[in-house]
């Protein structure tokens, strides 16, 4: 055989067997926001996107509202939202929706600025009021309406919370609207979101924002406060996706839905203790999880 044309068919048979990884070469950036439990997604998919052959670029830390921003830019390709957070922060929708519907109108009014909502996972990550256990029951409070009951009665409580939940749509005011109270604003302590749970158990603060997810309600022997008028919408963690990344990357798709098939509300509670409370670092619990359900 000539070998000119020798040369040439190992060319272009070289060339089909890399055109799948030349697929793949396109840098995906995964985003996260800066608490824990998006820490530990973020981590999760970069290892297993990195396991599927991309190339990741990981910018975790962010807040709620940049990192919607960016990834509408298309600077953020992927990151794990709240059916909720996008309901009502992003969509400004104020209807009482049970999860299916939040879930089903966040995907429709998403698609319209070219984001796809993958699978939802059966974690509900919503915010959530907490108190000691014994302090709680040593008060007579195991409800939003009891709080708002005790405080509108005289009792004075101080509340520790980050500052997104202060001046959020679905936070502060418009809850403390729905319960009929008001903490006065001296009684509010904002803060960073990790040290709300430091505070809460040291007793610097009565009340504390937490998120249901979180292992150190359990760990610091926290109660969580009924939402017995339902104020707070489902937020169910769920990968999202830029569609033009999605169309040219679907492998991408296929395994995060994978990961979202394996998270309820206990699975992250245990992950994020095994970082807060036990101090496991971010990237060995995400890789010893991803290992346990064989998805590396």
């Amino acid at each position: 055989m000539n070998k000119r044309i020798l040369l040439g068919l190992i060319g272009s048979a070289m060339a089909l067997a890399l055109s799948p990884l030349e697929a793949q070469s396109q840098t995906i950036v995964v985003g996260g926001k800066n608490f824990t439990e998006q820490q530990i997604m973020s981590e999760m998919t970069t290892q297993l996107l990195k396991s599927k052959g991309f190339t990741i670029d990981k910018r975790a830390g962010l807040g709620t509202a940049p990192l919607r921003q960016a990834q509408e830019a298309g600077q953020i390709d992927v990151y794990w939202e709240y059916t909720g957070t996008s309901l009502i922060t992003f969509n400004k929708i104020t209807d009482k929706l049970d999860a299916a519907q939040t879930y089903a109108k966040v995907k429709e009014l998403d698609a319209a600025k070219g984001l796809v909502w993958l699978n939802p996972s059966k974690a509900n990550n919503t915010y959530a009021l907490a108190m000691r256990k014994a302090d709680a029951t040593a008060k007579g409070i195991a409800s939003l309406s009891d709080l708002s009951a005790k405080v509108k009665g005289g009792l004075s409580l101080k509340l520790g919370c980050n500052a997104e939940f202060y001046a959020r749509p679905d936070g502060l005011t418009p809850m403390q609207q729905t319960y009929g109270f008001e903490f006065n604003r001296e009684n509010v302590v904002r803060m960073d979101t990790g040290l709300v749970y430091q505070a809460l158990r040291d007793s610097q603060v009565e009340v504390g924002l937490v998120f249901a997810t979180d292992g150190r309600i359990p760990a610091f022997d926290f109660v969580v406060l009924k939402d017995d008028k339902g104020f707070f919408p489902t937020y169910a963690m769920t990968p999202v996706i830029r569609k033009e990344v999605l169309d040219k990357n679907p492998k991408i798709g296929e395994a995060l839905n994978a990961l979202s098939a394996k998270l309820d509300d206990a699975t992250m509670a245990k992950l994020n203790a095994t970082v807060d409370v036990d101090k496991k670092t971010i990237e060995d619990v995400a890789t010893e999880f991803l290992k346990s359900q064989s998805l590396i």
